[in-house]
């Protein structure tokens, strides 16, 4: 399956429903300067900044002025430092796309080029104004970034990962330990937290997102009985999963009703394992509703190809799983759960696969 469309499992959510004005999580990370130094910070660890200057190749004590947020440095240049502390930055990288682009095995991954080509995967199909306007930065800032004729500052860098994956965080953990990052160390956990209720109980996804209809805000109280009847589903499995979620801390109960505590998305792209155990989930109730014959969109094709070209449609597939999360995230108003689920797979079998 393509990296982004089915490497792991997106909620589908209107990512940020009370700021439509900025797409990037800002409920996980808010300030990208604070996050720049402690960035730095935490790749420095115990070594001293004027000897990781020097080793960076600077006369002044340039992690000095990083740390202090005085000035900033490049994308390669934090890669450089990242690099110089025994980070395996292309390890780092592949880790986060899980499914890395195979270019990326042959590149080297310190260049500015080779950074502004990789923001540019992460981008897909979403237009750079639409990236510009998640960052809050120029479109033409972005395209000069995008395109390697301009290099990102460290904070910029950290907005563009941001923007054009929503996966900051995840990103960041391929390098550093999280808890060395205090801004974000909290959101990090909160995540965490709503994976293992995702993997554990998946339809709390479902539910999640039935408390988010507009309908939902218009009852008098909250009725286990109508969030059944929006997803198809038990009153006993609602009421199971409002648990989940409250313990994991995603909903709080606001008078009658339960409210969102954060309104994004969850990437379950961590734990192999149990997302494979989740999408195999979705698969099922895809073919439930099948049988079933209920409405919706179910379709195949079993073809031959070059592997050149099933290559390429991997490529396709992750692009439309990129534009659906753009359409869905500018979505309103909420009226409708939804599930897509995107299969494109070879019939030879794979390594471990039983006669």
């Amino acid at each position: 399956m393509p990296a982004e469309a089915a490497g792991h499992k997106y909620s589908i959510a209107r990512f940020i429903r009370h700021d439509r004005g900025i797409m990037c999580d800002t409920a996980r990370v808010r300030d990208y300067d604070t996050l720049a130094r402690e960035l730095v910070r935490a790749l420095r660890a115990r070594r001293s900044q004027t000897q990781l200057s020097r080793r960076l190749g600077c006369r002044s004590n340039v992690l000095y002025t990083w740390e202090a947020g005085l000035r900033w440095p490049t994308a390669s240049m934090t890669m450089e430092l990242a690099s110089r502390t025994r980070v395996d930055i292309a390890g780092a990288w592949a880790r986060f796309f899980r499914t890395p682009p195979i270019w990326l095995e042959e590149a080297e991954v310190l260049r500015p080029a080779t950074l502004a080509r990789l923001l540019d995967d992460l981008r897909g199909a979403v237009p750079i104004v639409e990236v510009a306007r998640r960052a809050g930065k120029s479109r033409f800032a972005v395209a000069r970034w995008l395109s390697g004729d301009a290099e990102p500052r460290l904070p910029d860098f950290l907005r563009l990962i941001e923007a054009t994956s929503l996966r900051l965080l995840d990103w960041l953990a391929c390098f550093v330990e999280m808890d060395s990052l205090a801004s974000v160390a909290g959101a990090w956990h909160q995540l965490e937290a709503e994976r293992r209720a995702a993997y554990e109980a998946p339809w709390t996804q479902g539910v999640l997102r039935a408390l988010e209809l507009d309908a939902y805000a218009r009852l008098d109280e909250h009725d286990d009985a109508w969030v059944a009847g929006q997803l198809g589903i038990g009153v006993g499995e609602v009421s199971a999963a409002i648990v989940t979620l409250a313990g994991a801390g995603q909903l709080v109960r606001q008078g009658r009703r339960w409210e969102l505590v954060h309104s994004g998305t969850t990437d379950t792209r961590r734990d192999a394992a149990a997302g494979r155990r989740l999408k195999a989930h979705w698969a099922s109730v895809g073919v439930e509703r099948l049988q079933a014959g209920a409405d919706g969109l179910f379709s195949y094709n079993v073809f031959s190809v070059s592997s050149a070209d099933h290559a390429r449609l991997r490529e396709l597939h992750s692009a439309y799983f990129r534009e659906l999360r753009a359409i869905v995230a500018q979505s309103t108003p909420g009226q409708e759960v939804v599930v897509a689920n995107v299969q494109l797979f070879g019939l030879g079998r794979p390594g471990g696969m039983p006669r």
